[in-house]
């Protein structure tokens, strides 16, 4: 919040700034004041005025070097967190024993897709997508796609070290799992 107080603070120095060079150029056209300021003061206010602009542009440079900055770094905790996933993906299917055509159908029923489409997309009848998913489900021990998917959004959510691991590095000598974890869900962590 505090930093939001300073942008808006050199913003308000630049518009006064701004105004005050406009309205000096419009006041030798038009003649809005009929008595000038003492040289001096006129110098000292377009010193600070001109100090104001340059104090603008240069936050304006670090902010937008702070934007670019923060914007790399959460396209890389995306790109950790997209790698994570594939990777918990192919851990589940290599625990569950899926087959490759499973493989793919549970890649694309995660995705969301319907029976329909992932048939079209697989060349095969909706039956045989239908009795894929019916494997998948039982080899993953749930009842139907929400269940699925639930598995892997839990696997991510939780502060265990399988993500941890692949988000900052390998853990540290001693931890353990987290108080109430089931063996299912420690086999995930190694």
């Amino acid at each position: 919040m505090n930093r939001v107080w300073v942008i808006v603070t050199i913003l308000l120095v630049q518009v006064f700034s701004a105004v005050f060079f406009i309205a000096d150029i419009l006041s030798a056209y038009v003649g809005l004041w009929t008595q000038p300021l003492p040289w001096q003061w006129r110098e000292w206010l377009e010193i600070m005025a001109a100090l104001g602009l340059a104090t603008g542009v240069g936050f304006g440079a670090v902010s937008l070097w702070y934007a670019h900055r923060e914007r790399r770094i959460a396209e890389a905790r995306l790109r950790r967190a997209a790698s994570a996933f594939a990777d918990l993906l192919h851990e589940r299917f290599v625990e569950w024993g899926l087959t490759p055509a499973e493989k793919d159908v549970a890649l694309f029923a995660i995705k969301g897709m319907s029976t329909a489409e992932i048939a079209g997309l697989r060349k095969t009848s909706e039956g045989t997508v239908k009795a894929q998913t019916n494997a998948i489900y039982r080899k993953a021990g749930v009842g139907g796609r929400s269940q699925l998917l639930s598995l892997f959004i839990e696997d991510l959510m939780r502060d265990d070290n399988a993500v941890r691991q692949t988000l900052v590095g390998p853990p540290v000598a001693g931890d353990a799992a987290p108080a109430g974890t089931d063996d299912r869900a420690r086999l995930g962590a190694s």
